[in-house]
């Protein structure tokens, strides 16, 4: 008998089985709503129980390689046996596919179809229906259900083990992903961190090697030397060990000839009277030829070494010839310097010469235009106060200065009697700080309230600064700090009070830096770098001073100015000593330091702050002076052409302040500010309100301290 196919037996048992037929489905799946779609199925199904059954009494059979549409595409049906013969298969294949399997796979289908896969559980939705078909064949096939029954839990219990892995592992998923991100984090700050301290040492390491490259090479060459010193000093040795061989063999045969001679006179003293004349006149002749050989042998000789010369004049002609060439190379290389010198000090005479010159042209045409001195002591009778408080006043200062304090005390005397200040309007070259419709009322502020306003305005602007990381605009910040503490009713009062006050006490430290940088006269960086000096300078003294008394010698005093100052001239340094001491006798000796950095109520410093500030406004204006001599008569300069004449005039300045500089110039911040071009003057009034100053020595005075250092 032919051996059916597995399929066709499978199909047999499980179809042919009358189970199948007369029982109903046990219980519903364990999944919650899929009830409905089980009866649904068992409708279909118990229809198709109706259908006529085949010539065996079982339902018609199908082979399962048949062709036709199937669902599952990536189900492989049973392979039949190799010895199937192809015309069987061609004869199965003839057979029409069971309705029953077609309305399943219809069924199928239709569920499929209906599913929504784009949901984010769709592989679950999917899995749904098939879900539903095996619990049916799980309850009709009672020959297979506990086998299929297992199958089926197996999975079930597997697929949600795996799905609470996959939810327990979602938390870590994200830690993960948080730990790599902050670990990657820490990881580029770490490296960012060490990367000047890589480079530093990269360069380290360059420099030692092209420093051990020298140091080889040097080796190399005084090896050589050494041998070819050590070639000529053998070869020396062997030429004198020649010569002094040479004079003992000469000195021994002189010796003997001389010994030779000794006899033969002494024998013939004794045999003269038994000799006869032939015998004598042979002896004769025969010593007159031997005198002639001798003769002619000491004249080569002499003339052989008539260049030779003792060894000991010889070693001590060369110790002569070293030391005079030592002091030879002494003197030339002092005369270099001292020709150095001569061309640097002819050059400090000519420039001298030069501004010896201008001063004379500048004092002639002085003399011509002066005008008398004004009798300053008679303001004393109209300043409130008397002449005890014009002395404190004028202590000091100049003619243009007294004006200036003239001027002031005139102008707070009006200010006093004024009630009301006219407002400047709302226009956009208005300052925000003044912009008011109508009339202002005048506060009437005392000197010493406005220098502590204007203190606590700079005190809250830097904690705000440093609190922010963000420089603000003053005028701004000062409208603002206003309406802050006195509302914005009041503020525009307050406001045009303290502008009045400060733009008529000019003499005032404290409001006239204010009022010029409110302005916009001079930049707000130059306030504080010369707070930044001051303060550098009070950590020098207070450093020096190590008993904490608070005074230093007149000498220390100096000496911490030289390192607080290193850039700064013998004649400046003595201006500050000076001033320090204008309080004390010529034989006080001890500086109290501490007092010359105080204030009054109203601002006022000492002479000694002052000459400061007036030295970082006079260095700036000469370091700007030669910065525009060093660009010539150029109208117009490049950004490019400003570095090299900074970099001339001051060779020690870096990078980031050179960037500053001309980012200061230029009024502007780019990758390539090479192709901006301002007006000369323009960009020397920019440079001159900020803060501007000299990094290293220029390199005229870098020579001549080296100059006055030897």
């Amino acid at each position: 008998m032919e051996q059916t196919p597995f399929s066709f037996q499978m199909w047999d048992l499980v179809v042919g089985d009358p189970a199948f037929v007369r029982t109903a489905p046990e219980s519903s799946s364990e999944i919650p709503g899929c009830q409905t779609r089980i009866n649904s199925l068992k409708y279909i199904l118990s229809k198709k129980q109706k259908t006529p059954l085949s010539a065996r009494g079982h339902w018609s059979t199908w082979p399962a390689f048949a062709s036709g549409q199937t669902v599952l595409k990536n189900h492989k049906p049973c392979c039949a046996p190799e010895e199937r013969q192809s015309s069987n298969k061609q004869a199965l294949l003839t057979v029409p596919k069971p309705r029953y399997l077609e309305q399943l796979e219809s069924y199928l289908r239709k569920e499929l179809q209906s599913l929504d896969l784009t949901k984010k559980n769709s592989q679950e939705l999917k899995l749904q229906p098939y879900r539903e078909i095996f619990e049916f064949f799980i309850d009709n096939f009672k020959t297979y259900k506990p086998l299929l029954s297992a199958i089926k839990n197996e999975y079930e219990v597997t697929l949600a083990h795996q799905k609470k892995t996959i939810c327990a592992l979602e938390p870590l998923k994200a830690m993960v992903t948080t730990v790599s991100e902050e670990c990657t984090r820490q990881i580029l700050a770490l490296q960012e961190k060490e990367k000047d301290k890589i480079n530093m040492l990269k360069e380290e390491k360059q420099r030692l090697l092209k420093f051990i490259d020298n140091m080889k090479e040097e080796k190399n060459s005084l090896q050589t030397q050494v041998e070819h010193l050590q070639t000529s000093v053998a070869e020396e040795y062997a030429r004198y060990l020649n010569e002094y061989s040479a004079r003992k063999l000469l000195l021994a045969k002189l010796n003997d000839m001389h010994n030779e001679q000794l006899d033969m006179t002494r024998h013939q003293v004794q045999d003269i009277k038994g000799e006869d004349v032939v015998k004598l006149t042979l002896a004769l002749k025969v010593a007159r030829q031997d005198l002639t050989k001798a003769q002619v042998k000491l004249n080569t000789m002499i003339a052989d070494y008539e260049d030779v010369v003792p060894r000991r004049d010889f070693e001590s002609l060369e110790k002569k010839y070293s030391d005079l060439l030592q002091e030879m190379k002494t003197l030339q290389k002092d005369f270099d310097q001292l020709h150095k010198e001569y061309e640097t000090l002819l050059e400090i005479h000519r420039e001298t010469a030069e501004e010896r010159d201008n001063f004379c042209t500048e004092l002639q045409r002085v003399q011509r235009n002066y005008t008398p001195r004004p009798n300053w002591p008679k303001c004393s009778e109209v300043i409130p106060g008397g002449a005890d408080r014009w002395g404190c006043l004028a202590e000091g200062k100049s003619s243009g200065q007294l004006v200036d304090v003239l001027l002031e005390e005139i102008g707070t005397g009006v200010l006093k009697e004024i009630n009301v200040f006219p407002g400047w309007g709302k226009g956009d070259k208005v300052p925000v700080y003044l912009r008011h419709e109508g009339e202002v009322k005048n506060k009437k502020l005392t000197k010493k309230d406005v220098v502590s306003i204007l203190k606590d305005v700079w005190k809250e602007k830097i904690a705000l600064e440093q609190q922010t990381g963000k420089r603000s605009s003053l005028p701004e910040f000062f409208l603002s700090y206003l309406q802050k503490k006195y509302g914005d009713a009041a503020a525009m009062e307050w406001s045009y009070t303290l502008y009045e006050n400060m733009r008529l006490c000019r003499s005032n430290p404290v409001l006239s830096s204010f009022y010029n940088i409110l302005t916009g006269k001079v930049g707000e960086q130059q306030y504080h770098g010369q707070n930044q000096l001051i303060s550098n300078l009070q950590k020098e003294l207070a450093a020096c001073d190590s008993s904490n008394s608070g005074s230093l010698s007149s000498k220390q005093f100096s000496l911490a100015l030289r390192e607080a100052f290193p850039l700064k001239r013998k004649e400046s340094i003595q201006e500050l000593v000076d001033a320090s001491r204008y309080k004390l006798d010529s034989t006080e000796d001890l500086i109290d330091y501490i007092s010359l950095f105080k204030e009054d109520e109203e601002g006022n410093t000492e002479p000694f702050v002052a000459k400061l500030r007036s030295q970082y406004v006079r260095e700036k204006q000469e370091y700007l002076k030669q910065l525009k001599s060093k660009l010539g008569d150029v109208i117009e300069v490049k950004a490019d052409d400003l570095k090299g004449a900074f970099c001339t005039i001051d060779p020690d300045i870096d990078d980031q302040t050179l960037d500053t500089y001309i980012g200061l110039a230029y009024q502007v911040q780019r990758e390539q500010p090479g192709q901006e071009v301002v007006p000369v003057e323009t960009a020397l009034e920019r440079l001159l309100a900020g803060d501007v100053r000299r990094v290293g020595p220029s390199p005229r005075e870098g020579s001549t301290a080296g100059f006055e250092g030897e």
